[in-house]
């Protein structure tokens, strides 16, 4: 997939694994990128990696764009980002789009859209499921809400980094589709941490048990990918936290309160990831909940 010259120039605001994965992939297909972290290093290691430029401020960046592409941790460090006087709402420009990836609230998503229609610009909710891995092949799967005709202007962008691009419908459907598909995927990393310490303590070898589970009816592609996370925990990257997953699950939970669907085991995984990060695992890989479960299962010996 090649740039088209209505959305040539895209900013990235954002550049940790995920953001600094896109930021590569776009600007090998052939975009014009500006990359804008707040710490300034990781933009740089981008820059360096790809030939993207860097930006000293998320307004200089959006400045440059046709297409600002938002990838951030929370909530609150979303509308950081996107608020003051060197903010990537004040640098938007009229007819501009922004991709809003973050997997946040869909509030927040009504808030910050606010912020880009004052300037004249398309917010879609966009986040996106697949690991680093699929951003860097362009195999994401992106949930976007908001204007069609937005999402038509921002669809070179999208397809450079996605397999699949799926309009939810209107503005915050994106988000919420994204905190229902993790909800999923905290299942399957609980499920998956506990079958795998009751093999081992049934006197199962880790790597056999899991090369089962890879093989078996529960072989998604989650259980694939995190294959050596969960065989060797203690040298697994921090794909995406415990904290995180605790972060997620907090937004789930919300959600379900305010339109009424019960969340029985989603409130369950939240006490448990809680409780891993309060272990001092906040910062490891989710799949060190298995690693909190072993911990657990031998205290209480």
């Amino acid at each position: 997939m090649s740039a088209t010259t209505e959305t040539n120039r895209v900013a990235v605001i954002g550049t940790g694994r995920m953001g600094g994965a896109m930021a590569v992939r776009l600007r090998g297909a052939g975009f014009d990128v500006t990359a804008y972290n707040r710490s300034r290093e990781k933009a740089e290691a981008v820059a360096a990696r790809s030939g993207a430029a860097v930006a000293a401020t998320a307004r200089e960046a959006a400045a440059s764009a046709d297409v600002v592409l938002v990838s951030l941790a929370g909530d609150a460090a979303v509308t950081a980002a996107y608020g003051g006087d060197d903010g990537l709402a004040a640098g938007l420009r009229p007819g501009s789009v922004v991709l809003e990836t973050s997997t946040i609230a869909p509030e927040t998503v009504a808030f910050l859209r606010s912020m880009a229609d004052g300037q004249g610009a398309d917010l879609l909710d966009a986040p996106v499921s697949g690991s680093v891995s699929f951003a860097e092949e362009g195999r994401l799967t992106v949930m976007a809400g908001g204007s069609g005709e937005a999402l038509e202007r921002a669809r070179p962008v999208l397809d450079a980094l996605a397999s699949r691009v799926f309009h939810m419908g209107a503005g915050g459907t994106g988000a919420a589709m994204k905190l229902a598909v993790n909800c999923v995927l905290h299942a399957l990393n609980q499920g998956l941490s506990e079958a795998l310490v009751l093999a081992e303590r049934a006197g199962v070898l880790r790597e056999s048990a899991y090369e089962v589970f890879a093989e078996s009816a529960v072989a998604a592609p989650f259980v694939q990918y995190k294959r050596e996370a969960f065989l060797h925990p203690d040298g697994a990257p921090a794909a995406f936290t415990v904290g995180l997953a605790a972060k997620d699950l907090d937004l789930i939970l919300d959600l379900a309160d305010r339109v009424g669907a019960p969340m029985g085991q989603a409130a369950a995984n939240l006490n448990i990831a809680r409780a891993a990060a309060e272990a001092d695992m906040v910062d490891r890989d989710l799949s060190a909940i298995a690693v909190f479960l072993r911990e657990w299962a031998n205290r209480t010996e």
